[in-house]
């Protein structure tokens, strides 16, 4: 297994992280864990990243959890809990390009993050009730809202894992591509957003982050109001 667990590299205002435990199909061990929280914290404060993408290396997206890291009744698992619940909270938008399987652990990252892009090979599950265990980190939440109650209840009490095209065709992914293409796509499209004002970007991606988690009617509120804030901060105008 290689030292280096987490790889990024730098685009135009654009960062990639790519989990790189290979021959653990990119388990989150602790460690794993320790490094993406500050490699998520440095992208949050430094201006001069405006999108991101997280992926995993070849062959899998991330496996979920490390047992051999978790296992003991005091491992400190709230880590990853804190990990993932901070993806949304990033103030900048990251996609998941998901390339093999992401399954339990893996699947809440791609649910965190703004959305996600798969390759044919990607695969996703949730074996929680397999191990017995139920998510800490929004499962139960995040999934039906973003499939449906229906195909929650399919994937978190079967555990029985889905494909790709399952995937697109229920809303988990937003897009198919070949594998080969999947990580340039997903800095495509993070190029594209890290062009547009940041704050605007932000307050945009806050209105939509806030209404899902609220009524319609409170959610056209926040909408309302955030509209006007902006108006009477100044002008609408990105000059890059």
């Amino acid at each position: 297994m290689t030292d280096i667990l987490l790889r990024s590299e730098v685009a135009e205002g654009v960062l990639l992280l790519t989990m790189n435990r290979p021959d653990a199909r990119n388990a989150i061990s602790l460690e794993l864990a320790e490094e993406l929280s500050a490699a998520l914290a440095e992208f949050k404060a430094d201006s001069k990243w405006r999108a991101g993408v997280l992926t995993g290396a070849p062959p899998a997206f991330c496996a979920g959890l490390d047992l051999k890291s978790f296992s003991a009744p005091d491992a400190p698992r709230h880590k990853v809990t804190e990990l993932i619940t901070a993806l949304p909270l990033l103030g900048k938008p990251l996609i998941a390009a998901v390339g093999g399987a992401a399954m339990t652990g893996g699947l809440e990252l791609v649910l965190s993050c703004d959305f996600a892009i798969a390759g044919p090979q990607a695969r996703f599950a949730d074996t929680h009730a397999r191990i017995g265990a139920l998510s800490g980190s929004g499962m139960g939440s995040l999934l039906p809202r973003i499939v449906g109650a229906r195909w929650a209840r399919q994937m978190m009490l079967t555990c029985a894992p889905i494909g790709a095209e399952t995937a697109l065709r229920i809303g988990l992914v937003n897009e198919l591509v070949e594998q080969e293409q999947l990580v340039p796509r997903g800095v495509e499209l993070a190029t594209m957003m890290a062009a547009h004002d940041p704050k605007l970007v932000a307050l945009a991606k806050g209105v939509i982050d806030q209404g899902f988690r609220t009524t319609l009617e409170e959610a056209g509120e926040i909408e309302r109001r955030t509209l006007a804030e902006r108006k009477a901060s100044g002008g609408m105008e990105w000059k890059k």
